[in-house]
């Protein structure tokens, strides 16, 4: 089980880099086109270009940021709890995130097939929109995977603390 996780990690930490590459690509590419567009060329497809980038940044920063706890949370009010009960109401939102997570995961790779059975392209370049989306939608699978990871250290942390 601790090479799958292993697995997982590697995965996130490739996936982190990604979203650091699109960032900067984003940033890059917009930089060109204003410059090509001050000098009247700008840069054809850039903006399906950004747009798919920023969409892959969101998705691939996902896992990282639930991993570093870096999402919005309310602790202010949870740290006047008792331990078992922080552990106990981070166990039910991490309930409702999986099922969430699993629905949008689900529902992400369902509108692949179906982009993907219709043939359909981005506007000016032709790109296949499909992978982008199928991207996203493992983006938010290991997402889910490590959301599972979570309810489950939390329900050993639970149990251990009888």
């Amino acid at each position: 089980m601790l090479f799958f996780w292993k697995i997982i990690q590697k995965i996130v930490d490739i996936m982190k880099v990604a979203g650091m590459i699109c960032l900067v690509g984003m940033t890059l590419l917009t930089c060109l086109d204003v410059i090509g567009r001050f000098f009247g060329h700008p840069v054809f497809g850039s903006v399906e270009l950004v747009g798919f980038m920023a969409t892959l940044a969101v998705a691939a920063a996902l896992p990282y940021t639930h991993q570093m706890r870096g999402h919005i949370g309310v602790e202010i009010l949870l740290r006047l709890f008792s331990k078992r009960v922080q552990t106990t109401i981070e166990l039910g939102t991490n309930c409702l995130s999986l099922f969430l997570v699993a629905l949008i995961t689900w529902r992400m790779a369902v509108y692949a097939n179906t982009i993907l059975a219709s043939g359909e392209v981005s506007m000016s370049l032709e790109f296949p929109e499909y992978m982008i989306i199928y991207l996203v939608s493992f983006c938010f699978l290991v997402f889910f995977i490590l959301i599972f990871h979570d309810i489950c250290q939390n329900i050993t942390e639970l149990k251990g603390n009888k």
